[in-house]
């Protein structure tokens, strides 16, 4: 009897202590683990005021009067830049604001001065098409001393509040360089259209260099380009005279041009000179080039590119945003897309009809605000 009231005793007493343990103490804190706490930490050190918020849709009183715009483009000549021009002005115009465009004519002392000429007319914002830091970035930051925004395209600038739309032209380069690596089965000889003195060529060149280190049974058997006054007809006289110095099949397998003048140029030559057995790949395509792409038996079979139109669109949102306060980054990217022959249609299109044959085009929703919606409402009154 005795032996069994011990045995009772020991079980209520490991009852008790089991009970004891799954009751949590009050008087100890919770364990706080080394990621809580660092979360915890993170939290306490954001500025509220630079915390995100959401933006409303009521239109910002900086904009409550209609904007004057500068477009400061280092050169108006090109299918791409007109179309880029087309964009800007059009998104502008439903806004109800004003673009006055200042042609640099490729002289980047002239496109600094334009810039400075802006900035004394007291523009609500100005944008920059292309140029390069060193030649810029004095006059750009006399514009964000009077306190104008500014949104470059395709540029290296690198100021502070500068916001830099780029059409990523790094993996612009890749997209086109990786199809020419697969279309040759990674060996053959290429030629490569491209010219020195635009920032976004030199980016495309990094990619060039990247693609011959990583495929090195394709050959770079020339290089070659320049800017003209007609910079098409002089590139159909470059290419023509490269053919004739390396008549036979094989000798050239594909050109890569690095610009949609270029590629039209090349396109010609290519015709002209009966060359079936070179393939061309380009860089950037606007409405004028689609019928060289589209047509019987033509040598271009893929495009790397991003529509001119929508980087225009795109560009001014973003100025308008910071006009409007919007805190906006220093850099946006757009995703370019690989438009290839065999997937056109055999009638013809236009860059806005993309969306049904390339995967990815179309508008976007880079830069759009809330507000925009009233700001385009009141555009039209």
């Amino acid at each position: 009897m005795r032996k069994l009231l011990t045995i009772l005793l020991v079980a209520m007493l490991f009852v008790l202590a089991a009970c004891t343990n799954e009751q949590p103490s009050r008087s100890s804190e919770p364990e706080v683990t080394s990621q809580e706490t660092e979360v915890k930490a993170a939290v306490k050190e954001v500025d509220p005021a630079k915390a995100d918020r959401v933006e409303s849709d009521e239109i910002p009183a900086s904009l409550e009067e209609p904007v004057e715009i500068a477009l400061v483009m280092q050169m108006t000549a090109g299918s791409f830049y007109t179309t880029q021009i087309k964009g800007i002005q059009e998104q502008v115009a439903a806004f109800g604001g004003k673009v006055k465009i200042y042609d640099s004519q490729n002289d980047l002392a002239k496109m600094a001065s334009n810039i400075e000429l802006a900035v004394t007319e007291k523009v609500d914002g100005i944008l920059v098409s292309h140029g390069r830091a060193d030649a810029l970035n004095a006059s750009i930051q006399r514009a964000l001393v009077a306190e104008i925004p500014v949104v470059a395209f395709d540029s290296d600038i690198q100021l502070p509040g500068v916001t830099v739309l780029d059409q990523d032209d790094h993996l612009l380069a890749w997209k086109i360089l990786r199809k020419i690596a697969e279309d040759l089965r990674g060996s053959g000889n290429l030629a490569t259209i491209w010219v020195a003195g635009f920032a976004p060529m030199e980016k495309r060149q990094v990619m060039i260099e990247a693609f011959h280190g990583r495929f090195n049974h394709i050959k770079e058997v020339a290089r070659f380009g320049s800017v003209t006054s007609n910079t098409p007809l002089d590139t159909q006289a470059q290419v023509e005279a490269l053919l004739t110095k390396n008549p036979n099949e094989g000798e050239i397998d594909a050109i890569f041009s690095t610009w949609n003048e270029f590629t039209r140029g090349a396109v010609k030559a290519l015709e002209h000179s009966g060359r079936t057995d070179v393939q061309l790949y380009g860089i950037d395509l606007t409405d004028e080039d689609l019928p060289l792409m589209q047509q019987e038996g033509s040598p271009l079979v893929a495009v790397a590119t991003i529509d001119p139109a929508e980087v225009g669109r795109v560009q001014a949102r973003l100025l308008y945003q910071k006009v409007g306060g919007v805190d906006v980054s220093d850099i946006v990217l757009m995703e370019p897309a690989l438009v290839k022959r065999e997937d056109l249609p055999a009638e013809p299109v236009k860059l806005d009809q993309l969306d049904e044959y390339v995967p990815g085009w179309g508008r976007t929703n880079i830069g759009v605000s809330p507000w925009m919606k009233k700001l385009e409402e009141r555009g039209k009154q």
